[in-house]
């Protein structure tokens, strides 16, 4: 069954020969992941055991690399036979780290299934079953996509399943880009605006009240809105990272020698790894990072025109949307913009999960985009 998904060998030359742009996004993608293994490298360099970061982040790039391959290979049009199983997966898959034994709590959130082998952030899986279900359901009720209930309540109510079940995790910062990407395919689909703009504002609003009754977001959003008369408290991790960004001025400290990653910043690994690239790489690597950012979204951009009907374009879009609405969320936050989220940089802070999702969606594009160049492309079913 497998072999019926996948492209034949002798069609991938000539598919990337004829590609050039859509090449990009892969080739920007390696170059932020190498950045951040070098980031990492150093983040970590206080750690007991630091090597154990770098590794284990090495190991996910190989996966991560793997997961992008296939994703380049498989023809994502025929899984579309399968999108009530995709939905089931991603609902039960959000289900599991309420199960005892399955889930696993890490800082107060059950964010993780324990696999044995290794520890998987659900919420990744069901941002790829999100978008792939939702741009399945507006692509076959194109016709309906004005009305009420078919073109607006229904995918709304699957967005909203999705989100709330992230913020039972606690994870508001996933939940919220969900559905800013989930709306924004809405809009993009063509849904009234009439149906989009009150159920933003309510959503919102409910989102706002969520937040006031949850003590930990709620001393986020407070505390940034006076950095610096909480630096020596709530906002102590956003003070010490603007510090690393104003202490690597405009060439950096140099790699290695950063000063806030020897435990004056917590998570530096992590949410603010992009702090310690400023503080050793200076401004130039930083804005690099935003640059490269920016190529991988307009080359998506520029490439989307091309789609040929509206579920490969809303899927592609999403994939985009999740990639670079996360990059500018996590730059924002490290930069003092926007209250502490703790999202991670895509390509470049630690964790595995992200990263295979990143590649994945890098896979999914170069799919999609040498298709749309060559199509109608003949599908070879017997390899």
């Amino acid at each position: 069954m497998v072999k019926n998904f996948l492209i034949h060998p002798r069609e991938y030359a000539r598919y990337l020969s004829g590609f050039p742009s859509g090449l990009l996004i892969p080739l920007s993608a390696l170059v932020l992941t190498i950045i951040g293994l070098v980031a990492l490298s150093s983040a970590t360099q206080s750690f007991a055991g630091s090597a154990h970061y770098f590794q284990r982040q090495g190991l996910w790039l190989v996966v991560a690399l793997i997961g992008g391959f296939v994703s380049a290979s498989v023809d994502w049009e025929r899984l579309r036979d399968y999108t009530p199983w995709i939905a089931a997966i991603s609902i039960i898959s959000l289900l599991m780290v309420f199960i005892p034994g399955f889930g696993m709590s890490i800082n107060g959130a059950r964010r993780w299934v324990n696999l044995g082998f290794m520890n998987l952030q659900v919420s990744e899986i069901a941002k790829i079953g999100m978008i792939f279900v939702l741009s399945d359901y507006l692509a076959k009720n194109q016709r309906n996509i004005k009305s009420f209930v078919r073109g607006f309540v229904i995918p709304c109510c699957w967005i909203g399943t999705v989100g709330l079940l992230i913020i039972k995790e606690p994870d508001f910062g996933t939940a919220f880009l969900t559905g800013v990407v989930g709306c924004s395919l809405l809009f993009l689909a063509g849904v009234r605006l009439w149906y989009l703009i009150p159920s933003l504002l309510a959503a919102l609003c409910l989102f706002s009240v969520a937040v006031y009754l949850d003590p930990i977001r709620l001393v986020r959003v407070t505390s940034f809105l006076d950095v610096e008369g909480n630096k020596s408290d709530k906002s102590y991790q956003l003070w010490q990272g603007i510090l690393a960004f104003g202490n690597g001025g405009v060439h950096g400290v140099g790699i290695g020698n950063g000063r806030q990653q020897l435990s004056y910043l917590p998570e530096s690994h992590t949410d603010f790894i992009a702090s310690i690239i400023g503080e050793e790489m200076g401004v130039f690597f930083t804005c690099g990072i935003v640059i490269l950012f920016a190529v991988i979204f307009f080359t998506g951009v520029h490439n989307l025109r091309r789609a040929p009907n509206l579920f490969q374009f809303s899927f592609v879009t999403g994939a985009l949307l999740f990639m670079v609405l996360q990059a500018t969320i996590n730059l924002g936050v490290v930069t003092g913009v926007l209250p502490t989220k703790g999202m991670s940089l895509p390509f470049i802070s630690y964790g595995g999960s992200n990263l295979v999702l990143m590649f994945v969606f890098c896979g999914l594009m170069l799919n999609s985009f040498r298709s749309w160049e060559k199509a109608p492309l003949e599908r070879v079913r017997e390899i």
